[in-house]
């Protein structure tokens, strides 16, 4: 379900009208110029591409890429992956733009714009990804990077509330039953900004994605009330459900991914898409403009976008990707779970968190800094 990314993200569209017929005549003024000259063109030599890199650093959240396909890579090509986490899509950001050498990262899209204006995303040579043409028409082109110039998309997915309902009595529907009092001590959080201000905000009626003070400001009060009544899961967890499954935690805020852990655990988890609206969310792959091996990079990108290779991920990650030709060699147990791919009526209310303006960004940031460095 593609819907996701194209209800709430403005594409910009270039369709000429007649640019068929265009086409058409200018092949056949080049043929006729050609056959008037008395023989063929002289060929253009195809260029030499450039030797592999002997290894390639990939920037990723830990454990978001299989390692059987990172081992796939390197027997294919001889390449090794060297793989490196971050704690937050913020630090990422941050170390590329501070000139620190990754060949390709992962980032979501609010984080995109503003390395393009720094000039630290390299412009992809799509020559080197024929496989792109599997990336669904509705994945590309989107507002934050237009003619996907600097990114290509990577997972998808949705935002929601993880509950042990044997431990939970009452109806859990909404982003603001994290706040419930009877909740208290056994709500677990994930660190991250951009997902935890949203929810604050959407819990108070907002836009997720708000840019407006007083509305910022409200958010830092309500996540103040909550903070002494939760506890953080590091960043280096893989998933929630452990916390969940031990009872240290009732009540959480996660992803699809989660939800498919407890259900194959037969842990009594369930995953709640919020009344307020759930948030779609999307990482993107980019090359780093200070990488010296751009070409190795295109090429394991390439290779990721094969359809039996992002299916390989899509099968041992849970998380779909924007990748139409890879859905034949996806587990049919994962690609007919609702919880994986919502039907579109699930996701009427949905929002993308899109990126901020600078002021935006600006009190994004202020306001974290204020409610982490907050006592409880």
């Amino acid at each position: 379900m593609y819907v996701s990314f194209t209800l709430y993200l403005r594409k910009r569209t270039s369709i000429r009208a007649g640019s068929g017929l265009f086409k058409a005549i200018i092949a056949a003024l080049t043929f006729s110029l050609c056959a008037a000259c008395g023989g063929a063109p002289t060929p253009v030599p195809t260029p030499t591409p450039p030797p592999l890199a002997d290894e390639l650093i990939l920037y990723n959240w830990a454990e978001y890429m299989p390692q059987s396909v990172l081992e796939a890579f390197t027997e294919a090509y001889g390449v090794r992956v060297v793989y490196e986490a971050y704690e937050s899509q913020e630090d990422a950001a941050d170390n590329i733009q501070a000139g620190r050498i990754y060949d390709v990262a992962v980032l979501p899209p609010e984080q995109i714009p503003s390395l393009i204006a720094a000039g630290a995303l390299a412009e992809i040579n799509f020559r080197n990804i024929p496989n792109f043409k599997n990336v669904s028409a509705n994945f590309r082109d989107l507002a934050f990077d237009p003619g996907n110039r600097h990114s290509i998309p990577f997972h998808w997915g949705t935002t929601g509330l993880l509950v042990r309902t044997d431990l939970v009595k009452e109806p859990v529907t909404r982003w603001a039953d994290l706040w419930n009092p009877k909740f208290a001590g056994k709500v677990a959080l994930w660190p991250v900004s951009r997902d935890l201000i949203p929810i604050a905000l959407k819990s108070l009626g907002y836009r997720a994605d708000s840019d407006r003070p007083a509305e910022l400001e409200a958010a830092l009060q309500a996540l103040l009330k909550l903070k002494p009544n939760a506890f953080f899961i590091g960043n280096d967890n893989a998933t929630v459900v452990p916390v969940l499954a031990r009872g240290e935690a009732v009540i959480a805020y996660g992803w699809a991914y989660d939800a498919l852990v407890a259900q194959e655990e037969n842990a009594p988890i369930q995953y709640i898409l919020p009344e307020e609206g759930t948030f779609l969310w999307g990482d993107n792959f980019v090359i780093p403009a200070n990488s010296s091996r751009q070409y190795t990079a295109e090429v394991f990108l390439n290779f990721l976008l094969r359809p039996e290779i992002s299916a390989q991920i899509i099968n041992e990650s849970y998380y779909p990707m924007a990748n139409d030709a890879a859905r034949p060699f996806v587990n049919p147990d994962i690609l007919n779970n609702p919880v994986v791919y919502p039907p579109e009526a699930d996701l009427k209310d949905a929002q993308i968190i899109m990126p901020l303006s600078g002021e935006g960004e600006y009190l994004f940031r202020d306001i974290w800094q204020r409610f982490m460095s907050a006592e409880p």
